[in-house]
């Protein structure tokens, strides 16, 4: 979590301004095993696998508690609102935002979420630090940037009925001076079915067309990897399903599982274009949760060896 120093704030009240009494919450957290761990494992920093062999780190146990406390207020031009963490690793902030009509800016050190690295846990860690963005009618632009690396991130949108238009353009490197890409997307729905594609400047293009019927969404798609692609999902009750199939140079194959109904909640996914990837972007994955007089006890392992067992509570 994101670690700054925490100043008092003192609050002044103009006429014509509303500003919210703050509020708080909190959260704690009682883990067992050793999930997520094997990019550590080997001493890694540039992949998410280790050399086959690598002993699986040990289980141990850890614990966590949050106290957030975020306030807002504003008038009929200016809104505004703030967040203040603190955990077991001391002080830490929040995201602050400040919005005018369709004009909002946010500043949220190292968390804003275009912006990704590979995290070592396999999973991605934001990196952006502030954002600035503006819609109107259908038109829609942001900007994000990386203080630290000076990273970048565009975007523009336009929905007129149907239509989406979108440009990206990405420097997204984690190095200073890196070069930018930039990817034009159009999407068009028509009743039933949706025609999606995306191109670069770097010769790369994807495209996509999803049709759904009733509870089933069937999915054709190709890419200029000359990789062919057919998904599957289907809902029913507590239950859905969903399963993919990678043809020519890519041969991945995805199926999974989920089931909700009350306090239960259960899932189990495979891919095997996950081969060798540890914690939850493991080959196959199994998750477990049940909630129970405000707690929720939860399990998840993997094909690698690794476990977890938890108690959440929120206050």
């Amino acid at each position: 979590m994101k670690k700054v120093l925490l100043t008092s704030t003192a609050l002044v009240m103009t006429a014509g301004v509303a500003a919210a009494e703050p509020s708080m919450s909190a959260s704690a957290k009682l883990t067992y095993g050793n999930f997520g761990t094997g990019f550590n494992r080997a001493g890694e920093t540039a992949t998410n696998t280790a050399p086959s062999g690598t002993a699986v780190p040990d289980a141990a146990w850890t614990s966590e508690a949050d106290l957030d406390v975020s306030g807002s207020g504003g008038g009929g031009t200016l809104t505004y609102s703030a967040t203040l963490e603190l955990d077991e690793s001391g002080e830490a902030q929040g995201a602050f935002t400040i919005a005018s009509g369709g004009l909002t800016f946010v500043y949220d050190a190292d968390d804003i979420g275009g912006l990704t690295e590979t995290g070592a846990d396999g999973e991605d860690d934001n990196t952006g630090d502030y954002s600035i963005s503006y819609s109107v009618g259908g038109l829609s632009a942001s900007y994000e940037y990386d203080t630290d690396v000076e990273d970048s991130l565009i975007n523009l949108g336009y929905t007129m009925g149907d239509l989406t238009v979108g440009l990206e353009m990405s420097e997204n490197d984690g190095a200073v001076g890196g070069d930018a890409t930039s990817t034009t997307t159009v999407g068009y729905t028509m009743g039933a079915a949706t025609i999606s594609l995306e191109a670069d400047d770097a010769d790369g293009w994807d495209t996509s067309v999803a049709y759904v019927s009733g509870s089933t969404t069937m999915t054709v798609g190709a890419d200029s990897d000359d990789v062919y692609s057919v998904a599957l999902d289907y809902a029913a009750g507590d239950m859905t399903f969903s399963a993919s199939q990678e043809f020519n140079e890519g041969e991945a194959t995805t199926f999974g599982i989920s089931y909700a109904a009350g306090d239960m909640t259960f899932s189990a996914n495979y891919d095997s274009g996950n081969e060798g990837s540890y914690g939850d972007e493991a080959e196959t994955v199994i998750n477990a949760s049940y909630a129970i007089d405000g707690a929720t006890i939860a399990a998840k392992a993997n094909d690698q060896d690794e476990v977890e067992i938890s108690v959440g509570f929120s206050f």
